[in-house]
């Protein structure tokens, strides 16, 4: 009985580690939906499914990367904006809900503006786009993975039901 509470607790912790870049968030799901199925010695939820739901897992993480690059790169983002991002979104950490929103975006937008600096004068204009796409790609990562994270433990209780 224990276990499950810990398996619960994770899939809670994961849910909300898809919203903190710190905390592997789906992973930390299928780390609980693992543990209940284990427990359970996979009785309900068969291992072919956690391979389904490993991978499933491994693709978010692609998602992830692939839906802050592409936000970024649709406007034109340079490499530099793409890891001051990044930078961004850890020291944001550090301030909360309003640092993780506001800090991968002023990180694009700096990274941009450094980037610029070098070919042409700076672009306040153009390294904003980009700060702004930047943080649209996130966000719709993040959806995508709140959805994934939810559809995963859907399933998990409709096979473990039925």
């Amino acid at each position: 009985m224990i276990f499950h509470f810990i398996a619960a607790v994770l899939i809670l912790i994961g849910i909300f580690g898809i919203f903190l870049p710190a905390l592997p968030g789906l992973p930390l799901v299928f780390a609980g939906l693992l543990l209940s199925a284990w427990v359970d010695d996979f009785h309900h939820v068969h291992w072919g499914w956690m391979i389904f739901f490993g991978l499933v897992t491994a693709f978010s993480l692609l998602l992830d990367f692939w839906a802050t690059a592409a936000g970024a790169k649709k406007l034109g983002a340079s490499r530099l904006a793409t890891w001051c991002a990044l930078l961004g979104t850890v020291i944001g950490l550090f301030f909360g809900l309003p640092g993780v929103l506001v800090g991968p975006f002023i990180g694009a937008m700096t990274g941009e503006l450094i980037s610029r600096r070098s070919v042409r004068k700076p672009d306040i204009d153009a390294a904003t786009k980009i700060g702004i796409g930047t943080w649209l790609g996130i966000v719709v990562g993040t959806a995508m993975k709140l959805a994934l994270a939810f559809a995963m433990v859907g399933m998990f209780v409709l096979v473990w039901w039925l």
